[in-house]
C-alpha cells in the first residue's frame, strides 16, 4: 500500500507505488514491440508482466525501495512506470547492493519529456533515501533516447559489458546533497 513517502508528483505527473489494478495498463505497455525493442526484444507475456509486478511488489516490501507506475496528473492516464531494483544480475562487474534505476513508458508518451521528469522524480527521492548514495543503470547502446535521458538526470558511463549476450553500458550516478 502506497505511503505518503512514496508518492510523488511533478508538475505532470503522478508517481505511486502498483497495485493489481495496474496490471492490465503494464501488460499493455510490456507486450508492446516498441517499449521492448531494446530491453529483450520478444514482447512479455500475461504470466511475466504478472510475476513482473510481484517483483516491484517484493522489493517495495523486502528492501524499501522500488518501482511507481507514472500517471498523468490531470487525465490519469497510465503512462509508464520507473523505479529502482536489485535484481541481482549475472552481469561484471556487479551491480549488486547498487539500486538499479530503469524507466519504461508506453509509445504514446514518448518524446514528451515524461521519462526525463519521472526519472528526476525518482532520484530526488532517492537523493533523500540515500544522501551520497549511488545509482546505476544499464541501457543498450541502440537505445539513444534512453541513453540521453540518463546523461541528462547525470549517469556517466562507467563501462561497457555484456548482458544475456548483448551490448551494454553500465552508467553510475552518485546522489545529489539535499
Amino acid at each position: 500500500m502506497p505511503t505518503p513517502s512514496t508518492l510523488l508528483t511533478t508538475d505532470r505527473l503522478t508517481l505511486r507505488p502498483h497495485t493489481r489494478d495496474d496490471f492490465l495498463e503494464s501488460y499493455a505497455m510490456w507486450s508492446d514491440p516498441e517499449v521492448i525493442r531494446y530491453i529483450g526484444g520478444k514482447p512479455f507475456t500475461r504470466e511475466e508482466v504478472w510475476a513482473r509486478l510481484l517483483r516491484y511488489a517484493g522489493h517495495w516490501a523486502m528492501l524499501g525501495y522500488g518501482y511507481w507506475v507514472v500517471r498523468d496528473k490531470q487525465s490519469g492516464r497510465f503512462l509508464g512506470e520507473v523505479g529502482f531494483a536489485d535484481y541481482h544480475r549475472d552481469i561484471e562487474p556487479s551491480l549488486m547492493s547498487t539500486p538499479e534505476i530503469g524507466w519504461a513508458l508506453d509509445p504514446a508518451a514518448h518524446g514528451c519529456g515524461y521519462a526525463t521528469e519521472a526519472v528526476r522524480a525518482a532520484l530526488d527521492w532517492a537523493d533523500r533515501q540515500w544522501p551520497g548514495g549511488e545509482t546505476a543503470c544499464i541501457v543498450s547502446p541502440e537505445n539513444l533516447p534512453s541513453l540521453r535521458v540518463a546523461h541528462k538526470c547525470g549517469y556517466r558511463e562507467q563501462h561497457r559489458t555484456t548482458y544475456k549476450g548483448k551490448p551494454t553500458i553500465v552508467l553510475r550516478r552518485v546522489a545529489n546533497a539535499v
